[in-house]
């Protein structure tokens, strides 16, 4: 029996219905959310992901303002544009687009971001709320992945999540967000020091893969039931392929649907939510401001 696909556009498309409704008694009272996204270069993956991202904030009524440096940028100038930003009353979020340029400080530059306004959740200020279990913007990938796990009726408390990968933009805070008291997972972190993979992911309720290593979890890497969630998005080079290659997960999709319960494609999965949960970030944070 293949595995339920979990449709993370649909999913995504229910709450920006709840974010249109909640933008629609912002403007009554005279504000409307606005993003402004700073990016430095000319990276394609990071030009479409800010597509993707103008595109949903203009759907549900939003605006954005996006603000683009040469690759040549100087730490001063970013950090001047930053700082402007942050005493902007029109503008409720900031998000920097990385990776920056090899002359910036990443650290540094997301250390400026006023932690009301870190809508990626990315400032030490919301990482440690986040530790210490107080309200805070969530960062959006690991929010995404427990709203679909949540969505899909799957019981999280007392379940066994796996997650492979350890970065500080999903690993590590999805980890914080499972075994927080209103989840209650229990959280195993997998990563290039973890001796025999396999045996941790065939433990897996919930395997959460995000390792940026495509087909690194094969179909018998996983316990018969489990909720299969893939983060990888990973362009592989197919000279069949129009572009010159396809996009790929860290998951075998053609083995583990035969295995798993519950599974995300790629794209199409995660990729949508996290998406939808900035946009809900931008949206908690342009309430705020009114308090």
């Amino acid at each position: 029996m293949s595995a339920i696909i979990i449709d993370g556009k649909a999913v995504a498309t229910k709450y920006y219905n709840e974010f249109s409704e909640r933008v629609i008694k912002l403007k009554e009272k005279g504000i409307i959310p606005a993003l402004a996204v700073i990016i430095a270069g000319e990276d394609p993956a990071s030009l479409s992901y800010i597509r993707g991202k103008k595109k949903a904030l203009a759907n549900t009524g939003m605006e954005s303002r996006v603000i683009e440096f040469p690759e040549s940028v100087t730490e001063g100038e970013l950090l001047s544009c930053i700082n402007s930003l942050n005493t902007d009353n029109d503008i409720h979020g900031i998000l920097v687009q990385l990776p920056l340029p090899p002359q910036i400080n990443e650290g540094r530059i997301i250390e400026a971001i006023n932690p009301l306004k870190d809508v990626d959740c990315f400032h030490p200020v919301n990482l440690g709320k986040l530790v210490q279990g107080e309200k805070c913007f969530y960062p959006g990938t690991p929010h995404g992945i427990v709203l679909l796990i949540r969505e899909m009726g799957f019981p999280l408390s007392g379940s066994n999540a796996v997650i492979v990968g350890r970065s500080n933009i999903v690993g590590k805070p999805l980890a914080l967000l499972l075994s927080q008291r209103e989840n209650n997972a229990t959280v195993t972190i997998c990563h290039t020091g973890t001796k025999n993979l396999a045996d941790h992911t065939r433990r897996a309720d919930i395997l959460i893969v995000a390792a940026r290593s495509p087909g690194l979890v094969k179909g018998d890497m996983i316990k018969k039931g489990a909720v299969v969630i893939d983060v990888g998005v990973n362009r592989v080079p197919d000279s069949t392929a129009k572009k010159g290659y396809r996009i790929k997960g860290d998951v075998v999709f053609e083995e583990a649907v035969e295995t798993a319960g519950w599974i995300t494609p790629v794209p199409g999965g995660v990729g949508p939510m996290t998406i939808a949960m900035l946009i809900g970030n931008v949206l908690d944070a342009a309430e705020i401001s009114l308090s």
